[in-house]
């Protein structure tokens, strides 16, 4: 019997979380299984829990590793690695947008036309289309992220054409899709001055990360005429200027906190500073390269940078984390508080209460795993606290970057790791559309009263 676009359709928005579950699961199974083939591995044979580890974190593009990526996998092992990273971070995304499609039809009738008049509504026929799109956009910027890194590492290097090829194109899908895999040991510490690198990572990452409804809405905007060029939407203003402030807060904590640091920044020129600062802040948008060593970095960074692993990227992108949309609006809630406004505003639109209580929802549950995630992994192993709150946020943010400890963290303390990429690659997108599914009006409303709070 086949399926036609409608049932397709209303299959997705019936069980949208068990869709990517499911598919999201299969993937780990097939991937986990082919890297653990004698063939995948240069030298000693891959154990089960290092290739369902290293399968894990590339399909939920973390970038986590407990092995050395360029020097433990064969070619074949690498290329599965990239395999596993493009059908995660475009999967997801991918799968992300038919959900956004398709949850768009269980919009109320004034929801709609608000969205009609923002031109964010889309209806179930342009499906196809966004696929297209958001295919094309990915190659696209993966495909000219990879030239510009070879002209970066040819002109950085003295090796074979062949192995600069290849290193473009794996950093290219890897930093797009916020993964954060390398295949050097120190990862990309020895480029740590090198602008030109840099800033195609840094470029790639928030690309990636920010989320296709904006990309393509950006796109979209810059080929109409400038006349007729629409506003942008909420979404894209919110997640533009959340981006850019924690951006820039990042660097700038980052570098009052690593100035002296002679282990970080402390024996860098100015203008490396800011670079090394500037780019460790955008890979806290859930992307795990690192220019500098994470482990020799001050506590109070650590903590800054879980903050904003936790935060994470844009919607419908392959950044993970609650999203800034999330924090941007529990942070408008609480400044309309602090206020006392009855509503809660944003550039001229009042934000939905069912909006508000879903971002508080899915914020307070995340927290939740974050903080058990890190008390488990403090009581399967002798680690510090401070480290295991960084290593458990950066497995649930899907960010990859590390104090240094996951390769000799105990099993238990990686199969928690294990739980908490799976969870924060799914939990967000899934929690969020289950609390839309799960909508429901009451023909009555009980008396109201006010319990004392503070």
């Amino acid at each position: 019997m086949s399926i036609g676009p409608r049932a397709l359709s209303g299959w997705i928005t019936t069980n949208p979380a068990r869709v990517v579950a499911a598919l999201f699961f299969l993937a780990i199974v097939v991937g986990s299984f082919l890297l653990w083939l004698p063939f995948a591995a240069d030298g000693p044979r891959t154990t089960v829990m290092q290739a369902v580890f290293t399968t894990v974190s590339a399909v939920c593009v973390t970038g986590l590793t407990v092995v050395d990526t360029g020097s433990h996998w064969s070619a074949s092992g690498e290329v599965i690695i990239l395999a596993l990273i493009q059908l995660g971070g475009l999967g997801i995304m991918t799968l992300a947008s038919v959900i956004v499609l398709a949850l768009s039809g269980r919009l109320g009738a004034n929801a709609r036309d608000v969205a009609n008049a923002e031109r964010t509504a889309v209806h179930i026929g342009e499906v196809g289309k966004m696929l297209v799109g958001v295919i094309r956009f990915s190659f696209v910027f993966e495909a000219v992220g990879a030239v510009l890194l070879l002209i970066g590492f040819r002109a950085a290097h003295d090796r074979p054409l062949a192995t600069d090829l290849w290193h473009s194109v794996f950093h290219s899908v890897s930093a797009f899709n916020n993964a954060g895999f390398g295949l050097l040991p120190d990862n990309l510490s020895g480029y740590v001055g090198n602008w030109w690198i840099n800033g195609v990572i840094a470029a790639l990452v928030v690309s990636g990360g920010i989320g296709f409804p904006v990309l393509m809405e950006i796109g979209r905007r810059w080929r109409s005429a400038a006349r007729s060029r629409p506003k942008l939407t909420l979404h894209t203003r919110i997640t533009l200027i959340t981006t850019a402030v924690l951006l820039a807060l990042g660097t700038g904590v980052i570098l009052a906190g690593e100035w002296t640091n002679g282990g970080t920044l402390g024996p860098m020129s100015t203008p490396q500073k800011v670079l090394a600062a500037a780019f460790q802040s955008v890979q806290t948008r859930t992307a795990g390269f690192n220019t500098i060593d994470i482990g020799a970095m001050d506590s109070v960074s650590w903590l800054l940078m879980s903050m904003l692993m936790f935060v994470g990227g844009g919607s419908a992108g392959t950044a993970g984390g609650i999203k800034v949309t999330t924090f941007a609006v529990i942070a408008l809630m609480i400044w309309s508080e602090v206020r006392g406004d009855a509503d809660v505003h944003a550039h001229r639109r009042r934000l939905p209460e069912r909006t508000q209580r879903r971002a508080v929802a899915i914020a307070a549950i995340s927290m939740g795993a974050v903080v058990a995630g890190s008390m488990a992994i403090k009581a399967t192993s002798d680690t510090d606290l401070d480290r295991s709150l960084f290593e458990a946020t950066s497995a649930f943010g899907t960010v990859g970057l590390s104090t240094g400890i996951t390769a000799g963290l105990p099993q238990p303390a990686q199969a928690v790791l294990i739980g908490l990429m799976y969870l924060g690659r799914l939990g967000p997108l899934t929690l969020g559309t289950a609390l839309v599914l799960r909508e429901r009006h009451l023909r009555f409303r009980y008396p109201q009263e006010q319990p004392i709070l503070g």
